[in-house]
């Protein structure tokens, strides 16, 4: 309270007045009116009661700026600290209407600006989104033009047949019905399949159109599980009837899961020995729509097939050239599904391999005759001898024969490999060949009529 301690307070306190040398919260020179009223925060949380109060005495409708009650703290004091607190407390009553007021107007809800959020992955880039263009809607008239009527005829080959009962397939195309069975033996794990027989078969057609002269046909039914084509079998034929009894049955090595998923086709092949065999008819019926396990019999009516002529066959062949020695080595190793050419015991194979250089016929060479197959295993090999300069003009025609004792042999098929190759397949076999030397290449070829060879390999017209 003495000068000393004013002078330190003055030197050491901040918050000392320098006009007075009195504390600032105890001089009245240095308190500001309530326009000068500066809010630096942050304010208690909770307000005093004293201050509430006279908060609430405000709004009573007090016109007064004097307080009418203290707080205690503020009565017990000399009347100069009173004069002093008095000023205080009328600033901080000044203070507390501000705030009141600023509470007053505050709206009742709060107004906030909410903006779109995005959301996404870290880092990953951000694609655009183009807006969907509405496509061009046809007219009626652009609609109808692009149907094609061909596709929707009853009269086309490729028409659904489930719609269609037996007797409407029956009456419709009048080819006959053919009488099989199916069941799955799990023991073993295969499928087997009986023909048993067919009747009512149209009489033979020939390709000009015109009744041939025999009366009756000589059928045969080849089976198998699509979609592969390749491993099929095929009952014998039966001469001169159209109301077949075969009574065979065959196995196919599958698993039971996989004979599900497959297709059983039949189909019945008319036998024509001096000209191509004719597709008389054919029924497919998926596996999974039936009991494999119990088994079943069934007659189905016959339906017109899109192949009119039974495949030829295919060979299976390996060439291998030794530039050193000038030497091209031919195996031929087997053939399977072979035109049937007797129809007592199917066929007696033999192939005949023909060197052609340019159009010359300089070599000919064959296998040995398989008796009563038609999935011939030969494993023969044979060497001609070709210099690499002649190598590029130099052809092989491979034609499979059916052995015949009474008269001449009977053509099966035939392709041509080299310069004047009958087709894609031959050309990419001898292009392969001639990129790896002394290295054997094998592929299957399917075999080809002899027009056909004739018609795009001039070699296949210098041998006979």
């Amino acid at each position: 309270q003495g000068l000393l301690a004013r002078i330190s307070d003055l030197l050491l306190c901040r918050w000392t007045c320098r006009n007075c040398c009195q504390k600032c919260f105890d001089c009245s020179c240095c308190q500001t009116n309530e326009d000068e009223v500066e809010i630096l925060g942050p304010f208690p949380a909770q307000t005093p009661a004293w201050l509430i109060s006279s908060q609430n005495e405000d709004k009573d409708g007090d016109s007064d700026n004097t307080i009418t009650e203290l707080p205690p703290t503020l009565q017990d004091v000399s009347p100069d600290r009173r004069r002093s607190s008095s000023d205080a407390s009328r600033s901080t009553y000044s203070l507390t209407r501000r705030i009141s007021s600023l509470e007053s107007r505050r709206p009742s809800s709060p107004l906030i600006d909410i903006k779109p959020i995005e959301f996404g992955i870290i880092g990953a880039k951000k694609e655009i989104v183009q807006p969907t263009i509405l496509r061009k809607t046809y007219t009626p008239d652009d609609y109808f033009r692009k149907f094609e009527p061909r596709l929707y005829s009853l009269d086309s080959n490729s028409d659904d047949m489930d719609s269609l009962t037996d007797e409407e397939i029956l009456s419709k195309y009048q080819l006959g019905m053919l009488h099989f069975s199916t069941q799955y033996d799990l023991l073993h794990n295969y499928l087997i399949v009986r023909v048993i027989e067919a009747k009512d078969l149209p009489p033979p057609i020939s390709y000009d159109g015109s009744r041939q002269d025999m009366a009756h046909s000589n059928p045969y039914v080849k089976i198998c599980l699509l979609p592969d084509q390749k491993n099929s079998k095929q009952t014998g034929v039966k001469r001169k009837t159209q109301n077949p009894v075969f009574e065979e049955r065959y196995t196919f090595e599958i698993p039971f899961l996989e004979a599900q998923r497959r297709t059983l086709l039949l189909t019945v092949v008319d036998f024509d020995k001096f000209s191509r065999h004719c597709v008389i008819g054919k029924v497919s019926m998926p596996l999974s729509d039936v009991d494999l396990v119990k088994g079943g019999h069934w007659w189905k009516a016959l339906v017109p097939s899109s192949q009119n002529e039974v495949e030829l066959g295919e060979l299976l062949l390996s060439l291998n050239y030794l530039p050193s020695a000038g030497r091209l080595n031919v195996d031929i190793i087997r053939a399977k599904q072979l035109l049937q050419t007797d129809m007592s015991q199917g066929s007696d194979p033999f192939v005949k391999i023909q060197l052609v250089h340019g159009l010359k016929l300089t070599k000919t060479k064959k296998t040995s005759c398989m008796r009563g197959t038609i999935d011939p295993f030969y494993n023969e090999s044979f060497s001609f001898k070709v210099p690499q300069e002649e190598l590029e003009n130099a052809s092989l025609v491979f034609t499979v024969y059916g052995h015949n004792v009474k008269s001449s042999n009977d053509f099966i098929g035939r392709i041509v490999i080299g310069q004047y190759s009958t087709g894609a397949p031959e050309s990419n076999h001898w292009r392969r060949m001639l990129n790896a030397h002394r290295t054997a290449v094998e592929q299957w070829h399917s075999l080809r009529s002899r027009e056909d060879c004739d018609r795009v390999s001039p070699a296949s017209l210098e041998v006979t």
